[in-house]
């Protein structure tokens, strides 16, 4: 075991990279990207009206923090799997699920009621790089199961 270790640290060390990455989008999220839902969504939102927003501005920030959120898993899927058609095949899954995902936030935002909670998740998908959890633990069965 050691001695896979040692022969993979550099795997290992981009892959930590490319996880803190993650960490710096997260921890300079207001900086970055305009989106007045995350302070919203900290509060008591319940009850509270929809923040006011620009679509055109909201749309640009969701773009280039899924943007980068998905360069990177694809990067940190490609570190793991070293496979490019997987690669190539999960940037089509990203666009579509943005697309997707996009649609469906805006819908939302211009037929929205007082419930916040399907908006919530779908602006979650958009912003947090939760797919990544499902594509690795995914491929990594796909892999073993085309091994035997």
């Amino acid at each position: 075991m050691l001695k896979n270790l040692l022969q993979n640290k550099g795997k290992i060390v981009l892959g930590l990279l490319l996880v803190f990455l993650f960490a710096l989008i997260r921890e300079f999220e207001t900086q970055l990207f305009y989106d007045p839902f995350l302070s919203f969504f900290k509060s008591d939102y319940a009850n509270s009206p929809l923040p006011k927003y620009e679509p055109f501005r909201l749309f640009l920030g969701l773009l280039l923090r899924y943007g980068l959120n998905s360069l990177l898993s694809l990067a940190l899927l490609y570190v793991l799997f070293e496979d490019k058609d997987m690669v190539q095949f999960s940037g089509v899954l990203f666009v579509a699920f943005f697309v997707l995902l996009l649609v469906v936030l805006f819908c939302l935002l211009s037929f929205q009621d007082q419930n916040y909670l399907l908006l919530f998740y779908v602006r979650r998908f958009l912003i947090q790089p939760i797919f990544i959890l499902l594509f690795i633990p995914g491929f990594y069965y796909q892999k073993i199961k085309s091994n035997k």
